[in-house]
């Protein structure tokens, strides 16, 4: 189908104001009167949940969102900050978002209905797309005494904001290594982290995002940091073993100053994310945009970390049902669709 024709049929699906219901928990949220008046004038308005300030997940939403109301005739994308992964799977899941970047582990334990303390099934979230791999981050200053993981009990450490995909990344982690209950968890975003880092309010911060991340950046600025290894304390905790869908990998030598070193660390892939509501013409459009070789350049601009978009990576790191136009995107770019990512 080219680019032309989709754009057609959304035009048609618009002006019909159709909207599939779901059923699942939580319940889908009603549409509003300026959605519903702005689908009567023909024009689909869209909501794309994206993250905290500093954070990659608001640069990627945010570029996505302005390029498709741009490129796609009769659609019009907002772009709304939010805490992150965590919220973001809840607002697609309920309707109060029909966009949203969640990390792969978090899709996968919320269709399970194994989140932390949340034994609720989001079975309304559907896979797009991979966007890039986020890979934990645990900074500390130099000279303050915390050469490894295990140093951390008793201190304070900021773990990002409550709600986000970096939180919960962070106690699955080290509740995995006994110590989510032996320090002084403090919920709040990367910029807020690495400023109180330097301020002397924490003793380390925990980023879960793309690199170079910003506000990493921010605090290797200001002050000599450390970026400890996190691999090794969790090969022994048996962490790797319990939650599978996380990867090894390093962050080279140079990413921050005064890093000079390559700091071994993990992985989830963030994702780009639909509400089941969402019509699959409008999930084919966006993705034939935003994986055009147009869009892929636009992206790299808008973030660096985009480098890691392609069509042949499309699917990597899914491990859950893709939406209907995301599979029928995918299979005409040649890719197969796993029996775990098959919609459903």
């Amino acid at each position: 189908m080219t680019l032309g024709a989709i754009a057609l049929n959304l035009m048609l699906l618009s002006a019909c104001g159709q909207k599939e219901e779901t059923t699942s928990a939580p319940a889908a949220a009603e549409p509003d009167a300026a959605a519903m008046a702005g689908s009567a004038a023909g024009t689909n308005r869209l909501s794309f949940s994206g993250g905290p300030e500093g954070g990659t997940f608001q640069y990627f939403s945010n570029g996505i969102a302005i390029r498709l109301s741009k490129n796609i005739p009769g659609v019009e994308v907002s772009n709304t900050a939010s805490a992150g992964s965590l919220e973001n799977l809840r607002r697609v899941n309920s309707g109060e978002a029909d966009f949203g970047i969640v990390y792969s582990g978090d899709t996968y334990l919320g269709r399970v209905g194994r989140l932390t303390n949340d034994t609720r099934q989001y079975e309304n979230v559907y896979a797009m797309a991979y966007l890039y791999g986020a890979p934990a981050h645990l900074i500390v200053k130099e000279g303050s005494g915390i050469d490894e993981v295990a140093d951390l009990e008793g201190k304070r450490i900021a773990v990002g904001g409550a709600g986000s995909g970096a939180a919960g990344a962070a106690e699955r982690y080290f509740t995995s290594l006994g110590l989510w209950d032996k320090m002084d968890v403090e919920f709040l975003g990367y910029s807020k982290a690495a400023s109180a880092l330097g301020d002397n309010l924490i003793d380390a911060f925990w980023v879960f995002a793309g690199f170079p991340n910003s506000s990493v950046i921010q605090a290797a600025a200001s002050n000599k940091v450390k970026i400890l290894n996190v691999v090794e304390a969790g090969q022994e905790a048996g962490f790797f073993d319990d939650y599978p869908f996380y990867t090894m990998l390093t962050i080279p030598a140079g990413t921050y100053t005064g890093v000079d070193y390559d700091v071994a660390s993990f992985q989830d892939s963030a994702l780009w994310v639909a509400g089941k509501h969402v019509n699959a013409a409008t999930v084919d459009a966006a993705l034939a945009d935003i994986f055009s070789k147009e869009g892929l350049a636009y992206m790299v601009k808008v973030k660096s970390t985009a480098k890691a978009m392609s069509v042949e990576k499309g699917l990597a790191g899914i491990v859950t049902p893709v939406h209907p136009g995301a599979e029928t995107f995918w299979k005409g770019k040649g890719l197969s669709i796993s029996e775990a990512q098959m919609a459903r």
